[in-house]
C-alpha cells in the first residue's frame, strides 16, 4: 500500500531549498566576500565553494524531490539527517576549538544545523510510523 508523504514534509524540503540556496549561493560564487561579512578572518576559497557545492546538491535535490514517493523521501531524509549530523559535530568541535574567534555566526551555523537535524530526525521516525 502506498502511503502518501505528509504536505508539512514537502514544504519543509521546498523551504530547505531555498535556506541552501541563500547559503550556497554566496558560498560558491562569493567567498571571500560573504565569510567576510560574517566575520571569518580566513576564507579557503576552495573548501567553501566545496560545501556551497554540497549546499547546491543537498537543496536542489530537496526541491526536484519535493513530490517524490514516501519511499524517495526516506532516502533523502537519511542522506539529510547525515549531513546535519556531521555538519554540527564539526562546527561545534570548531566552535569549541574558538575557530574563527567564535564570531556569532558560528554559534547561528551551529544551531541552525542542530535544529534542521532534529526536524529531520522528527520527521525520518514520523514517516517510518506510517
Amino acid at each position: 500500500m502506498n502511503k502518501e508523504t505528509p504536505t508539512t514534509l514537502r514544504r519543509w524540503f521546498v523551504i530547505h531549498f531555498f535556506i541552501d540556496m541563500m547559503v550556497g549561493i554566496p558560498l560558491f560564487f562569493f567567498p571571500e566576500w560573504f565569510l567576510g561579512i560574517l566575520g571569518w578572518t580566513q576564507v579557503d576559497t576552495l573548501m567553501t565553494r566545496i560545501v556551497g557545492a554540497a549546499f547546491f546538491g543537498i537543496g536542489v535535490e530537496s526541491y526536484l524531490g519535493r513530490n517524490a514517493s514516501m519511499e524517495v523521501f526516506k532516502g533523502m531524509l537519511n542522506l539529510k539527517i547525515i549531513w546535519s549530523a556531521t555538519a554540527t559535530f564539526g562546527i561545534g568541535w570548531s566552535f569549541l576549538e574558538g575557530s574563527q574567534g567564535n564570531p556569532l555566526w558560528v554559534f547561528l551555523t551551529l544551531a541552525t544545523f542542530l535544529l534542521f537535524h532534529i526536524n529531520w530526525i522528527y520527521w525520518r521516525v514520523r514517516i517510518n510510523k506510517l
